[in-house]
């Protein structure tokens, strides 16, 4: 059942390349009912445990059930994912037998009544790389029927004419037999064992439904007669591309293009022909390029109308089927019979209704749809520039508790006061289940439902810009997985399931993956179809959307060279240069430029030098710049630092790469990697009792830090979720707060599960530990995307030493401008002095305050606590302090104030500071609407006030103290 319905496949790491086996077992009894407990037993001789990596006999059972009319599959609840089996369904081992158990009562088990068949397999507690046994089915009940002739749920082609010969048995001896097509009864049989009829002259579809009854049991067969409409050769009119096209100048009518090479013929089923489809929806077929078309007519303007191709191969190769049901490749917007149910109408108000009766994906075509009304801010909007990229990496998911768009909407205030200029969202394209990261992508082109509608996506985007915000799309396009269409139309089919792996025929997808990368089934970027697609995909995002960039999601998978049985290994092979890889992925980043000139694209190689300099510096003396960004993981590196431990952080710096320009995306923590903070607590240098790592409020103040040594550093960077408030639970925590770190290297059993949002309901911007890494990191993100020095040239000293040192210079600034920056900082445990190599002695200025420093030589010491950091810089920073907008919803009176102010709301928190960036005051306790705030003794100037209401929204504003 691996790669089929219900179990949302969730991953991140790279796949295990393992093989599936073929078990021995039994069932006892053989014969039984839904409420009878059985005993699955399985052979250990038949498995070859280590071929998995199974240590302490951990084999798992993953199953899934089927209703009495062996159709409506649902997996077992207790399944938990493929790469996390749950415990509840693991087997009980016996060493004296070498045999492996699981007893079992089928309706309670499956958690459902009405069982016809249940499916199992036999797997490794994570599943990746086909660690699992063959599929088994086993019927359910001792009234069973067996369709002889047809085969159940198959499609028989036939002549317009033509005839079909049906013919079924069942286990319980006379029974009433009711045959039905389309709806409609055309034969029917009181009292027999072995039923034989044969349906002549058919000249329309038939959806056939043989139903058995004996005594109260009901069991019903399904198949269906396809009729060879023998499809008629038409030029396709110009201008259509593949999928739905709107008829602009009339809305009742919409032209659906499909490219299905090797395919006989196609129907269209849909909401308007009541999915039963006559020859008027067979699709014409254009004569040059082999394309299936057909114009719809009659629509009503403003209608969800749902359909599927019936994509019809009449000669099929051995194990793959003669149709195949399918949702439009291109679609934007999808219903899933699977994933739909899950989602609460406060997500997605007004969902279309998924066509009862059918099955697997559909898609929605709407014409005359209103669309969205942008702002000016996005039609003007000017994105930031890559060298001041400061990107906020995040998952919709895990960022609040509601999971929506509409929460990152109502956060907006969070995100302006940190002073970010990105966000980076990870992949939102429809994917297979809810609960994911988002990379078992299905649809690319689709908007995923579960965090909202398409117009809320856009809301978000629209008011991104309208703060100066760029927003960045992850997405995964080395793969596709198992309900994509393209991989359903040319599929390997031998159980007849409807679901299978890519056939030798397929003009999309290899075989086998053809590099060490593989998850989902492997795209070939060599294939036109393949890049067509790709393109298409790209330029949804962009118009539709108004997309700012691309995060590309496991370039190195980009390749045909590395076979399994290359020379000198697959992941070796995939590591080094392939030319291949780095043609096609110059020009899918030229496609983008073509659409946007100031497109971002940003691939997640992490490989070598040699390959990445070939995108890095890829156009960069044109106007605008172009030149790929590429993904720099120092994760290890910096968190070496916050633990207390030397860490060599030079690779943060583009030039370290051969990179020509700053194009390199930096970052010590993103989505994939154990938090920073977590490692602290477990592992942090402990040897100094007064500074001891290991305490949360020691870690912390280890952050800001973090900050000044990485977010400065020329070059865009990138920051994960709530790194700027310390987040400190485990990337490996479970759904039940237990953290399940893995032991072997490989992903953890946990690494997926949704995680908890306790910087929400543990306030933790009232933290004063933990807000003042948010503070800080806002000061320097500010001083990085408003001051040119910045945008200069850097170098890093005492690498791989407790005290880095970074010289950042912009020589085409005049000296009476902020030229020169120097940072320095201690990760030691104890206090230091650090050398310092000020670039001329005189006055410098801490910019994190502006206060002032005299620098009697150029090798001047510096005394640093623990933790401590100090950026020094030739001039002062025009912005020292971020530059906070001050909040509508929230008025304070008087203003001026001498001795005291009010507020117009109830406030759980206050924080003023200095113009400077200086906390001067606070006050921490819970204040109703018009309760006093003493300033009396703060001396006159201009300070800014920071709140946070009951419901830990955080609102600034500024106060003139007389």
């Amino acid at each position: 059942m691996k790669k089929k319905i219900l179990f949302m496949l969730l991953f991140c790491s790279f796949a295990a390349f393992a093989q599936q086996q073929n078990i021995t077992y039994t069932i006892t009894p053989a014969t039984f009912e839904e409420g009878t407990t059985v005993t699955l037993t399985v052979s250990g001789a038949s498995i070859n445990e280590s071929a998995w990596g199974v240590t302490g006999n951990a084999l798992y059972i993953w199953a899934w059930s089927f209703d009495i009319n062996d159709a409506n599959i649902v997996d077992c609840p207790t399944n938990g994912a493929w790469t996390a089996s749950n415990e509840a369904n693991r087997f009980t081992y016996d060493s004296g037998s070498d045999t492996y158990t699981k007893t079992f009562t089928p309706n309670t088990f499956y958690n459902r009544n009405g069982i016809g068949r249940i499916g199992f397999l036999v797997k490794a507690k994570d599943g990746t790389g086909d660690k699992k046994s063959q599929d088994i089915i086993n019927e359910v009940g001792s009234f069973q029927v067996t369709l002889t002739a047809p085969s159940e749920n198959s499609a028989t082609i036939i002549s317009s004419g033509g005839s079909l010969n049906i013919s079924a048995s069942n286990t319980g001896g006379s029974a009433s037999y009711v045959l039905k097509a389309n709806g409609v009864t055309v034969n029917t049989n009181p009292a027999t064992a072995n039923y034989n009829f044969n349906q002549t002259g058919i000249t329309s579809n038939q959806n056939y439904e043989l139903q058995v009854t004996q005594g109260a049991a009901t069991i019903s067969k399904k198949f269906s007669a396809i009729v060879n409409p023998n499809a008629a050769s038409q030029t396709i009119p110009m201008g259509l591309l593949d999928g739905i096209n709107y008829n602009t100048a009339d809305a009742s009518k919409a032209t659906l293009v499909l490219d299905a090479p090797f395919k006989d013929f196609v129907y269209v089923a849909g909401s308007f022909n009541n999915w039963q489809p006559t020859d008027v929806y067979a699709m014409k077929k254009d004569p040059t390029s082999g394309k299936f078309w057909l114009e719809l007519a009659g629509l009503t303007s403003g209608v969800n109308y749902t359909y599927q191709y019936w994509v019809v191969d009449a000669t099929p190769n051995a194990g793959s089927p003669s149709l195949v049901k399918t949702a439009d490749p291109y679609s934007t917007l999808v219903l899933s019979p699977f994933d739909d149910g899950g989602i609460p109408a406060s997500k997605y108000p007004n969902m279309p209704v998924y066509p009862a009766g059918q099955e697997r994906e559909v898609t929605v075509l709407q014409t005359g749809k209103t669309p969205f009304a942008w702002s000016a801010a996005t039609t003007s909007f000017v994105k930031p520039a890559k060298e001041k990229l400061v990107v906020y990496e995040l998952l919709v998911r895990d960022f609040d508790a509601n999971r929506s768009y509409q929460d990152l909407i109502n956060k907006i205030d969070y995100f302006k006061n940190l002073k970010i200029n990105a966000i980076e969202l990870m992949p939102v394209m429809e994917y297979e289940g809810n609960e994911s990261w988002g990379y078992n992508t299905s649809f690319h082109m689709a908007l995923d439902k579960f965090y909202g509608t398409s117009d809320k996506l856009k809301e978000f985007v629209d008011l991104c810009h309208q703060n100066g915000i760029a927003v960045i799309l992850d997405v995964a396009l080395n793969h596709a997985f198992g309900r994509n269409p393209m991989v359903r139309m040319w599929m390997n089919d031998p159980d007849g399931d409807g679901w299978g792996s890519p056939s030798a025929e397929n003009p999309y997808f290899n075989t086998t993956a053809m590099h060490s990368y593989s998850v989902g089934e492997d795209f070939n970027h060599q294939q036109p179809r393949t890049q067509n697609y790709v393109q298409r995909v790209i330029k949804q995002w962009v118009e539709e959307y108004k997309i700012d960039g691309f995060r590309w999601d496991l370039t190195k998978g980009f390749t045909q060279n590395c076979p399994a049985n290359v020379a000198g290994g697959q992941e070796n092979c995939t590591g080094n240069r392939q030319q291949d890889r780095v043609e096609v992925l110059r020009k899918y980043a030229d496609y983008s430029w073509n659409l946007d000139p100031n497109h971002y694209v940003i691939f997640e190689h992490l490989g070598g030098n040699d390959e990445e300099q070939q995108w890095a510096n890829y156009r960069l003396n044109e106007t605008p710049s172009k030149g790929v960004m590429m993904w720099g993981i120092l994760t290890g590196q910096y968190n070496n630092l916050t633990k207390g431990f030397a860490g060599n952080i030079s690779g943060m710096n583009a030039s370290s790469r051969g990179f020509t320009a700053h194009r390199l995306m930096g970052y010590a923590e993103s989505h994939d990697e154990e938090r920073l903070m977590y490692n602290n607590l477990q592992t942090g240098n402990s040897s100094e009792a007064n500074h001891d790592v290991k305490n949360l409020n020691i870690a912390l103040s280890r952050m800001s830090a973090l900050g000044a040594v990485s977010l400065l550093v020329p070059g865009p960077k990138m920051i994960w979720q709530f790194g700027e408030l310390g987040w400190d639970k485990s990337i490996f925590s479970c759904n039940n707060g237990v953290v399940n770190t893995p032991s072997d290297g490989a992903s953890g059993d946990c690494k997926l599960d949704t995680k908890p949002q306790p910087q929400w309901t543990g306030n933790w911007l009232g933290d004063t530990n933990r807000s003042k890494i948010y503070d800080d990191w806002a000061k320097m993100i500010t001083m990085k995307t408003i001051e040119p020095v910045f945008s200069g040239t850097a170098s890093i000293a005492n690498t791989s030493s407790l005290y880095p040192n970074i010289k950042i210079t912009n020589s085409a600034l005049a000296s009476s401008q902020l030229k020169d920056v120097l940072i320095l900082a201690n990760f030691n445990v104890t206090a230091q002095t650090v050398p310092s190599g000020f670039a001329y002695t005189g006055t410098w200025y801490n910019l994190m305050d502006n206060s002032e420093i005299v620098i009697s030589s150029t090798s001047q010491p510096i005394s640093l606590q623990p933790g401590e950091f100090k950026i020094y810089g030739n001039k002062t920073a025009s912005l020292a302090i971020a530059d906070y907008e001050e909040s509508p919803t929230i008025a304070l009176y008087p203003n001026p104030a001498s001795d005291y102010f009010t507020l117009n709301e109830t406030i759980s928190k206050v924080q003023i500071f200095s113009i400077t960036g200086q906390l001067v005051k606070s006050f921490d306790a819970t204040k109703t609407a018009g309760s006093p705030f003493l300033v009396s003794d703060l001396n006159q100037g201009l300070y800014i006030i920071k709140t946070l209401d009951e419901n830990n929204v955080m609102k600034v504003l500024k106060l003139l103290k007389n």
